[in-house]
């Protein structure tokens, strides 16, 4: 189970600011942010080895796409598409509200059940596969949204339940100073209380499945985009920036 912390600002300079960390098989081995597909120019993203795709993508167009699953799907299954495809055709699309529409067409059956969040500076959506029908596509609402394996903000998840509040209260990022300093430390946090070990937002390592990475994005409503990567458990090692390719001109 990854998670997703998306701070959507209508009217502001920096409307879209996204936090994640990347829950995976240790022995699941990556590459990190880079424009890894030449069929999708300037598609920017860390790359699964084991099936091609990505779990984040951010495209020329503003559009930034992450995937994570749903409750009882983590791994492949046979004769079911890899989920890390859809980011990198939603990152492609010219809009986020184009790469909802063209997710919100496909059969949802060809994959295993997903959670997705796309935005750009106009907006930011949920969408969920639940290998059946078509994907449900759902605007998020202003303020802070935290996806797990559940929907937006599902206190039902021991997770969001604990964190949720801690997002809400702490003072949002500045990209203008490069300031990430209160989410980096949430990302970091890998405390529990006794018998709610799913509450940790950076899960130790267990079983050989742990958190891998972390992402800090922000977009901008002149088109500027930021993203700072961790290479690592957050705490364990410095976020660092992405080289992003020269955004797409206006029309």
């Amino acid at each position: 189970m990854c998670t997703v912390i998306c701070l959507w600002r209508p009217g502001h300079a920096w409307p879209v600011l996204v936090a994640a960390n990347r829950d995976e098989r240790l022995d699941r081995a990556w590459q990190g942010p880079a424009a890894h597909w030449p069929d999708r120019p300037g598609v920017v993203g860390g790359r699964d080895l084991t099936a091609g795709g990505t779990w984040m993508a951010l495209g020329p167009g503003g559009v930034l796409a992450a995937i994570l699953n749903r409750p009882g799907s983590l791994g492949p299954a046979a004769g079911k598409r890899s989920r890390g495809d859809l980011p990198l055709a939603a990152a492609a699309a010219p809009s986020a509200e184009a790469a909802v529409a063209a997710m919100a067409a496909l059969d949802a059956g060809a994959w295993r059940p997903f959670n997705m969040v796309i935005a750009d500076h106009a907006g930011a959506w949920f969408v969920k596969g639940l290998g059946e029908g078509r994907p449900r596509a759902m605007p998020l609402a202003p303020g802070i949204s935290m996806v797990t394996a559940h929907d937006p903000n599902d206190l039902g998840s021991p997770r969001t339940a604990r964190h949720l509040p801690l997002f809400q209260a702490a003072p949002p990022p500045d990209p203008d100073r490069d300031d990430w300093s209160g989410w980096a430390a949430l990302l970091a946090d890998d405390t529990t209380r006794p018998g709610m070990g799913a509450e940790a937002l950076r899960v130790p390592p267990v079983g050989g499945f742990g958190t891998v990475c972390a992402s800090l994005v922000a977009l901008a409503a002149d088109g500027r985009r930021r993203w700072r990567f961790c290479p690592a458990p957050p705490g364990t090692a410095p976020f660092a920036p992405v080289a992003l390719s020269p955004p797409l001109a206006a029309p």
